[in-house]
């Protein structure tokens, strides 16, 4: 067993590759090992600004011999009059061996030739020397670049290589040009702590040996080392840090040797709103900010930041990131107050100007769009007076921050700076919630909108960008989808669950389609593409996030059954109850009492003409043609079944309707299978379509809940 360290030393890398690198190794390194036969007991990766690497452990130093089976052409073209072909001969030569070694196997297509090939296990440095190459060349990720007069590729420029198996180094050689970079034992430590190369004896001393030259190739322990020190240097000032998950995960890649350093600024600036300060901090400068312990929790004048430089020097490089963040945030201060002289609807004529999207017109025009489906959602939810004016005034002021001087200059603040400045033109604060809300969510683990209007906003914003893209024949396909439009249909129909409003999708999706076709004539309806997609996303929310199981999706949603999928766009809660509810009777067992006897009387069901939606067994069946007491207690029984299906149908409580086919259950099982048990089919054509509506109202009493025929018996 040996040891083996592989380390590529590069120029500076983004912090997105060091992390992507070594994700993607963690994949193809234990493969191409695997398929090489070859398993060490582990494999560490490590990563930082200017080098990756890996450390294989106990790895056996050569593959062990193995046979293997290899399979040849049909005996009818091996041979001809008995003796071998060119087909026998070519493939014998190929695989090393001679005539004598091949055996005749029959297989379902016919006689084959078979040999069984011994194969020596080749020493694993010279499979490294292969795979190596490949590891770093493989490498896959965003704007990678050449450098001098060669192809390789690479994020940034490779700089040095080391490949150490054990304590002898392992030739390799990249080729770059008339640039050739070739293996060592010497690596770099810190640029700044320690510029002296390293020499490295051991494969296995490279972990310990890279700290002594102040450089941390463990990113867990980088981490850990960052917290602490931001906890540490927080506590100092009398505060709390705020560390977010990825701006840390991304200082984490940017460092070497972290030191955590505090820095201020002037507490003017504390005026201005939390978010700009933090959106200036965090997206622009990489800083921690710092909360007051306790109170307010409002924030404290400093920072703090993870510095690669010399702990020495903490005020110096202090001082100057303070310099840097004291000049965005007094151009926030100008932006802010410029913004505020003016009030928030007078920058809509703006909005003239600013594209949505070249055939769908301007933001403006979005606006007006967004307006007029927002009304015709509020009427939807019966909304009083005052919440119509507060959607009406929502929808048109909610992007009209978009071209303010802070949003411009820091777009992320879209939204939030539409709140601050709806308040500081006296708009009401449900409005100016409103319209950061609209925004809301914004990924998967984001807050839901918590305000009526922001809710209907925010539904009528997607809605608008759903139908106009559509409509232009952009639609997702694969993996591409550039406007998000999964995003947004997935955030209509989790706001419509979480708030629970009982919208009807598939009526904004009529009329969004039909205004787009007026407004482009050119241009076919989107309707049904705007339908399929939708189903798609339910479907798949109700599966990944609800939990729901795949058959019970399809016996809500339906399997090319309109009125099952009509049923629930326009009806989005009502599709979420019953999916709820059919796991629910599925994990105690209920579902599992009605089961066979719904699937059987829908099966036979089809042999009639009875009308999905009737209901009511007094007018469909006629007791006069009755000839068991079987077929006088199934109609007795749906007698007593209607009242509680036309309940659960009223009252969304589908346990009224389960309870009522348990209760039946067995009476069906009499009709068929009982001492008066009948033949459906009976040669009386009029009895024949009697019984048959019989299993046919039972059939759609259980369809108010779902299509039995769906489900998978458990």
């Amino acid at each position: 067993m040996a040891n083996f360290l592989l380390e590529v030393g590069t120029e500076e890398l983004p912090a997105d590759f060091v992390s992507s690198a070594i994700a993607q190794w963690k994949t193809k390194v234990s493969a191409s090992l695997s398929e090489e036969f070859l398993t060490p007991a582990t494999i560490e990766y490590y990563g930082t600004p200017r080098r990756l690497a890996i450390l294989i452990k106990d790895i056996p130093s050569q593959q062990s011999d193995r046979e293997e089976e290899v399979k040849g052409p049909p005996v009818r073209a091996a041979y001809k009059d008995g003796q071998p072909t060119k087909a026998a001969e070519g493939f014998v030569r190929k695989q090393g061996v001679s005539l004598d070694d091949i055996e005749i196997r029959d297989t379902p297509k016919g006689e084959f030739l078979f040999i069984q090939k011994k194969i020596k296990g080749r020493s694993t440095t010279e499979i490294l020397q292969e795979l190596c190459l490949q590891w770093i060349t493989g490498l896959e990720g965003k704007r990678f670049m050449r450098w001098g007069d060669g192809d390789l590729r690479f994020p940034r420029p490779i700089r040095w290589l080391v490949a150490l198996w054990d304590g002898e180094v392992l030739p390799l050689e990249l080729v770059n040009g008339s640039e050739t970079i070739k293996s060592d034992r010497i690596t770099n430590g810190h640029r700044v702590l320690h510029p002296d190369t390293v020499t490295l004896n051991q494969a296995t001393d490279y972990v310990e040996e890279m700290r002594s030259a102040s450089v941390e190739v463990d990113s867990i322990a980088r981490k850990e080392k960052i917290i602490a020190e931001i906890i540490a240097e927080a506590e100092e000032l009398g505060g709390k840090a705020e560390i977010y998950p990825d701006l840390l995960e991304e200082v984490i890649d940017l460092v070497e040797y972290p030191t955590a350093v505090i820095g201020k600024f002037e507490e003017e600036f504390l005026k201005l709103p939390t978010e700009v300060i933090t959106t200036v901090m965090v997206s622009h400068q990489r800083y921690f900010p710092v909360h007051q312990e306790g109170g307010d929790n409002s924030l404290l004048p400093n920072f703090i930041t993870i510095s690669n430089g010399d702990p020495q020097k903490k005020d110096v490089i202090a001082e100057g990131n303070g310099r840097v963040i004291r000049a965005r945030l007094a151009d926030a201060q100008f932006f802010y107050q410029a913004d505020c002289d003016e009030h928030l609807d007078t920058y809509l004529p703006e909005l003239e100007n600013v594209t949505f999207q070249e055939k769908l017109g301007s933001m403006r025009d979005k606006v007006d769009r967004i307006i007029d489906t927002a009304k015709i959602i509020a009427e939807q939810l019966n909304a009083t007076e005052e919440q119509h004016n507060e959607i009406e005034s929502t929808a048109l002021l909610c992007k009209a921050d978009l071209v303010t001087q802070m949003v411009y200059e820091f777009p992320e603040l879209q939204g939030v700076m539409g709140e601050k400045y709806a308040v500081v033109s006296g708009e009401s604060p449900t409005v100016a919630k409103g319209i950061f809300e609209h925004y809301l969510p914004r990924g998967a683990d984001d807050a839901m909108p918590s305000t009526l209007n922001g809710r209907v906003v925010g539904i009528s914003d997607r809605l608008d960008t759903l139908v106009g893209i559509f409509g232009i024949g952009m639609i997702p396909s694969g993996s591409s989808d550039p406007f998000a439009l999964r995003r947004a249909a997935n955030g209509i129909v989790n706001i419509t669950w979480d708030a629970d409003l009982d919208i009807n999708l598939n009526e904004l999706l009529e009329q969004g389609a039909a205004d787009f076709v007026s407004a482009h004539s050119d241009e076919e309806s989107p309707l049904v593409a705007l339908q399929e997609f939708f189903l798609q996303r339910i479907r798949t929310l109700l599966q990944d996030e609800k939990n729901i199981d795949y058959d019970l999706v399809n016996a809500i949603l339906g399997d090319d059954d309109a009125e099952y999928t009509e049923r629930a766009l326009e009806d989005l809660l009502d599709a979420r109850d019953r999916a709820l509810f059919l796991q629910e009777i599925r994990d105690n067992g209920k579902l599992n009492e009605i089961y066979e006897t719904i699937n059987r009387s829908a099966r036979l069901a089809t042999k009639g003409d009875l009308d999905t939606e009737a209901l009511d067994p007094q007018e469909y069946i006629n007791p006069e043609l009755f000839e068991e007491s079987s077929e006088q207690e199934f109609y007795d029984g749906l007698v007593e079944l209607l009242p509680q299906t036309e309940a659960s149908q009223e009252q969304r409580n589908y346990q009224l309707l389960v309870d009522g086919l348990s209760k039946i259950a067995p009476v069906v099982s009499n009709f068929f299978d009982g001492e008066n048990s009948v033949l459906v089919m009976a040669e009386n054509p009029d009895v024949k379509q009697n019984r048959l509506n019989l299993l046919g109202l039972l059939r759609n009493h259980a369809r108010v809940l779902a299509d039995f025929g769906a489900i998978v018996k458990g």
